[in-house]
């Protein structure tokens, strides 16, 4: 009798095992960037999807869905089922300014989700049209603050430049006119048409655009310059105590099992280690990636979010 008991409770032990004990991943991967194409949370997410996907054995296939602050695009991952079929390229907009912006966002930034890895960090450049009269960043404040406005593209409300952007309006005392768009791509496809005379964005998406003359750079957002464009100023060098980057990494759903987690973190940092990658990171940002541990994401995404918080209320930006 008990050889039979334990016959039978072969088959109902296997229907209850998990159903990633088979081997993962079992198809294409999906990952989600919450914003338009052509913005650096894209850039950076294809160029990691394009490597990651050899080292998996399955294609990374990047997802757009954008709007809300990238809210929406980080909803979606948040409710997916916790397999590691479904990614997001979380950001300081998802993961930093937006969980302070919106009153009734519809996920926890870090009970909603496991944070695997931060992939980059980039300073903003400013940019203006090639028709804009101010020549170099002395002549761009000093226009601003004769007029006492300052207009410019965003990404979306909540980015890292759009927070910028702000924070460079108060320090020179004009009222900020943000424009938002849904994403990096389509806010510097209208400023290089000269729809909108300025724009703050990463060194990824609009550094290719200075390279090849269609938009001129003033300054930059870091601390110090940006190894890509060692002749931009930062803005602090003009006396304007305006410093920030955004960040990009690897999350998927809460509850991620452990053995996928580490498969992934592992290979990620694998990628980011490649010299291939390296280079490519050198070309885009003038530095080589970071080193990442889940836990060391998991800290850095909580400790943005606490950072953000009391700046978003500083600066009254509203959804």
């Amino acid at each position: 009798m008990p050889q039979r008991r334990a016959l039978l409770a072969a088959p109902l032990a296997l229907l209850a095992a998990p159903a990633l004990a088979q081997p993962w991943p079992s198809r294409p991967i999906r990952l989600v960037v919450p914003f338009a194409p052509g913005g650096t949370t894209d850039v950076m997410a294809r160029l990691l999807a394009e490597r990651l996907g050899p080292r998996l054995g399955q294609p990374v296939v990047v997802e757009n869905r954008a709007g809300a602050g990238a809210t929406i695009g980080a909803a979606a991952v948040a409710q997916a089922p916790p397999d590691g079929q479904v990614l997001l390229m979380s950001n300081s907009t998802s993961h930093g300014v937006s969980p302070a912006l919106y009153p009734q966002i519809p996920y926890d930034p870090m009970r909603d989700f496991t944070h695997v890895a931060l992939v980059a960090t980039s300073p903003s450049i400013l940019v203006v049209t090639r028709a804009h009269p101010a020549q170099n960043l002395r002549d761009f404040l000093g226009r601003a603050r004769a007029a006492g406005e300052l207009d410019f593209a965003v990404a979306g409300i909540g980015t890292s430049s759009h927070l910028a952007g702000v924070r460079l309006g108060l320090a020179l005392g004009v009222r900020v006119n943000a424009i938002p768009y849904r994403g990096a791509g389509p806010a510097l496809t209208d400023t290089i048409a000269g729809n909108v005379p300025a724009m703050l964005d990463s060194l990824p998406s609009a550094g290719p655009h200075v390279r090849a003359g269609a938009l001129r750079g003033l300054a930059v957002t870091g601390a110090t310059r940006a190894g890509v464009f060692p002749n931009l100023p930062t803005l602090t060098e003009a006396g304007v105590e305006v410093v920030s980057a955004a960040w990009f990494g690897l999350s998927g759903p809460a509850g991620l099992p452990p053995a996928v987690v580490g498969r992934l973190a592992a290979e990620t940092r694998a990628t980011l280690a490649d010299p291939a990658t390296v280079a490519r990171f050198e070309e885009l940002l003038g530095a080589p990636p970071p080193e990442s541990t889940p836990e060391g994401y998991t800290r850095f995404v909580e400790s943005e979010l606490a950072a953000f918080a009391p700046i978003v209320r500083a600066a009254g930006i509203t959804p």
